[in-house]
């Protein structure tokens, strides 16, 4: 508008003297196009064909517009670098994990994955950019974990190059998927090594303890019950069988560890199974000892009912064995921040 008043206010001056007032009003309306086109191109030359950063030098109201351009740009620039800077820590980060990691939309298709996942899984960064997993993972068990999307539990598989694999998959943002992928092989041969070793070290020890109670029961039949020689012999036979129990705890606590396929989500009626091991322990000390129990009924505990009574009954039997005649026993159970709570002293 200042731009037009200033082409108009000549043609309204001479036009005092001149009697053509149109033809003057037309020639600056001219004029003034003339005079923002040429800033037009100029604006259009530095925005797609130099390559300078600092912007043409305008006049007038174009001078502001230019700058204010320049000013955006170089926000535009900063927020750029800024993006760059956290893709590259984040790329950076990801390729730090110990694990393969991968990003995929919810249908399943590739938008990034780290080196390890490369490595493990055979993919190819950027050639797999938009691939679906279903192309390079070829599992019918792994399409099936996929398309039921409950994720809470991670899926294991054993890969075409002889590894086992356990994926675990979590939201992502913008409706993408995080799949964090884990090498279980070597784990799974030592827990099988562990095993191994656990049952053939039970079998193998209890032999010898076996042979050694047995030698010891016919020497202690010998000798005087009077005789020094027969509260040593007592001692010995009270320390194999706390080397058998520990075996026994060692065996068991082996076997815990290496179920997975067992049920812990089964509610156990701990009363009533505490109930039964009490009468067992009022059994076994045969009134050697005061059993006080102090068990919480509102008590509620999950797991696999077996092998909770035979790590309790190990518990208890261990207290009654070591703890010395004519004194009391506690045993009791209570809810804990952790869990449950189960103890004998």
């Amino acid at each position: 508008m200042v731009v037009l008043i200033f082409f108009c206010l000549p043609a309204c001056g001479l036009s005092l003297f001149v009697v053509h007032l149109s033809w003057l009003l037309v020639i600056s309306l001219l004029a003034a196009l003339c005079w923002h086109s040429y800033h037009l191109l100029k604006l259009s030359d530095w925005l797609w064909l130099e390559r300078r950063l600092l912007p043409p030098t305008g006049q007038g109201v174009w001078e502001p517009i230019f700058y204010g351009i320049y000013q955006l740009q170089q926000r535009n620039r900063k927020r750029r670098r800024e993006l760059v800077q956290i893709i590259r820590r984040f790329r950076s980060g990801a390729e730090s994990l110990p694990d393969p990691v991968i990003i995929m939309t919810a249908e399943g298709n590739i938008v990034w994955c780290n080196r390890l996942a490369e490595y493990l899984l055979a993919f190819r960064w950027p050639e797999d950019s938009g691939q679906s997993i279903f192309n390079l993972l070829r599992y019918p068990d792994f399409n099936r974990y996929f398309m039921l999307a409950d994720y809470s539990v991670p899926f294991t598989i054993a890969l075409n190059n002889s590894a086992i694999v356990k994926f675990q998959i979590m939201s992502y943002v913008d409706d993408q998927l995080l799949m964090v992928a884990k090498d279980i092989t070597e784990k799974l041969k030592l827990e099988k090594l562990r095993s191994e070793f656990f049952a053939n070290a039970n079998h193998e020890l209890h032999t010898p303890l076996t042979v050694l109670q047995g030698y010891l029961e016919i020497m202690d039949e010998q000798i005087d019950s009077h005789s020094a020689n027969k509260k040593a012999l007592h001692s010995m036979r009270e320390q194999l069988a706390r080397i058998d129990s520990l075996i026994k705890q060692l065996f068991q606590l082996s076997r815990i560890e290496i179920a997975p396929h067992i049920n812990l989500n089964e509610q156990i009626n701990i009363l009533a199974m505490l109930n039964t091991i009490k009468q067992d322990v009022i059994n076994l000390s045969v009134g050697k000892h005061e059993i006080i129990f102090d068990v919480d009924k509102q008590l509620q505990v999950y797991g696999n009912e077996e092998q909770l009574r035979s790590v309790i009954s190990n518990l208890i039997y261990n207290a009654i064995n070591y703890t010395p005649v004519g004194t009391s026993i506690h045993i009791g159970s209570r809810q804990i921040k952790q869990g449950a709570l189960f103890y004998s002293r």
